[in-house]
């Protein structure tokens, strides 16, 4: 993954024969921290299986590009306040939610992925270039 707020890239294994590496979970938490804030939160291991299996799905040869990871309350609150496509308990704030996009495909295309994932729910912003991917139930929305 890439951030492009802070410029950082993130190339980890995470998992390694049924088996999740700590380290690499800490690495992820920091790296989808709130930017605007600089908090972090433990990132749901669930959640980033959800995108690394659409990106898998995908074949892509890029990263995704990181909008948002984990969101702090103040954050969301002031996201909220700006747009009304954004969901007051938000599963960004729990660490279960991440907003994407690839240059290389469609809104439409990584959509098709992670709904083809079955892990929780996706989201189409097809107006500002990105999905939504979380692992709480699973359900979809957008246009």
């Amino acid at each position: 993954m890439v951030s492009p707020r802070t410029g950082e890239r993130l190339d980890t294994i995470y998992w390694i024969e049924g088996d999740y590496i700590a380290e690499a979970l800490k690495e992820i938490n920091v790296f989808m921290r709130d930017w605007r804030t600089n908090q972090t939160h433990e990132i749901s291991p669930r959640t980033v299986d959800i995108l690394a299996a659409s990106h898998n799905l995908l074949a892509a040869d890029e990263s995704y590009t990181l909008l948002s990871g984990y969101r702090s309350p103040q954050t969301n609150a002031m996201l909220r306040a700006r747009s009304s496509g954004v969901a007051r308990n938000s599963r960004h704030m729990i660490g279960e939610a991440a907003d994407l996009r690839l240059g290389s495909r469609s809104v439409e295309q990584i959509y098709r992925a992670g709904l083809a994932c079955g892990g929780g729910g996706v989201g189409k912003y097809s107006g500002s270039n990105f999905v939504h991917m979380d692992c709480g139930p699973v359900r979809s929305w957008g246009r």
